[in-house]
């Protein structure tokens, strides 16, 4: 995985198999020590490779465990089930899978705490992971309107709209659900969000 706003520089080329285990080092290193005592030392030391090549990829500390927090939920993919209620199921349970593992169950409070100090950690996060995300939703629109199961969107502004929308709901409900609440999103859980959120559709089309 390529870091996000990788700096300008000359050299060796770039390792995709480095990248891979200095994201996964940082991962793990959020699980062992937290935010306050994670350096790129000891990452390094971890990934088994010099801090030099680290600093050649990212910054510092805040570039480098948005892009390890990131790189987890690129993982999310749309399931094509059938029909959008069970799309939208399908991928909110990966989604809670993927927050019940310890390294990004860490890594995002470690972020998101952090980020309240920082507004430029704060646009990173929006950048690398709520923007990208946002992948999603669109995917499961587009192809919901080609099964006919939702109208053609004819007002762009409108339709982005929308789509901040549908990813707060469901992002912020997972979130909260599982992070903060610390209760399971099981599937019960999860035909339930969706049916709010299949309710809310249907009216705003109306």
């Amino acid at each position: 995985m390529q870091p996000r706003n990788p700096a300008s520089r000359t050299g060796r080329p770039r390792s995709a198999a480095a990248d891979t285990a200095i994201l996964a080092a940082t991962r793990q290193a959020l699980v062992d020590l937290g935010w306050s005592k994670l350096t790129l030392s000891d990452v390094a030391v971890r990934a088994g490779v010099a801090k030099t090549t680290l600093y050649r990829r990212w910054a510092g500390k805040n570039e480098l465990v948005v892009d390890a927090v990131a790189e987890l939920f690129d993982e999310l993919t749309l399931p094509d089930r059938g029909s959008l209620a069970a799309d939208i199921e399908g991928v909110v349970l990966r989604f809670a899978a993927i927050l019940a593992r310890p390294e990004a169950r860490s890594g995002l409070m470690a972020v998101v705490a952090e980020a309240t100090r920082d507004e430029a950690l704060r646009e990173r996060i929006r950048v690398s992971i709520v923007d990208r995300q946002k992948r999603l939703v669109i995917a499961g629109r587009t192809r919901a309107q080609e099964r006919g199961e939702l109208p053609p969107e004819t007002d762009a502004e409108r339709s982005a709209r929308a789509v901040d929308l549908i990813f707060d709901m469901v992002a912020g409900s997972v979130v909260h659900r599982t992070l903060v609440s610390n209760q399971p999103a099981d599937e019960e859980w999860v035909h339930g969000l969706t049916r709010v959120l299949l309710s809310g559709l249907a009216a705003s089309a109306r």
